[in-house]
């Protein structure tokens, strides 16, 4: 029997939350499983990443592969450090508005200055 530690979608339509479980491979994304053993929560902001490493430990031990999501989320916790953000990336027509405002206040700004210089 193949076991995986993998991640298992809950939440409503939108709105992920996800239980790590060690499962059979054979069931479903969200089916049967053996044990939970976390959650993580990527909405929250940090990012919510609880997990039991002694239980993952454990189940290493007795060959368990993790899925490669879920090694990702063991090495950020074994880390210790803040899960990374995604930097989102503007459309053309918000880079072009926010690089239009930045002129328009550099320029009030230089009025301010030579009007403040007379």
């Amino acid at each position: 029997m193949a076991v995986k530690i993998r991640l298992a979608r809950h939440g409503a339509k939108k709105r992920p939350y996800y239980r790590i479980v060690i499962a059979d491979s054979r069931m479903p994304r969200d089916g049967r499983y053996i044990e939970q053993i976390g959650a993580y929560n990527p909405l929250t902001s940090p990012k919510t990443i609880e997990i039991n490493l002694e239980k993952v430990d454990e189940w290493l031990a007795k060959g368990a592969q993790p899925s490669s999501a879920v090694g990702h989320l063991i090495d950020i916790v074994r880390s210790g450090a803040a899960a990374p953000e995604k930097k989102v990336k503007l459309s053309k027509k918000a880079e072009e508005k926010a690089r239009k405002a930045a002129q328009e206040a550099a320029e009030a700004a230089e009025a301010a200055a030579e009007e403040s210089a007379e």
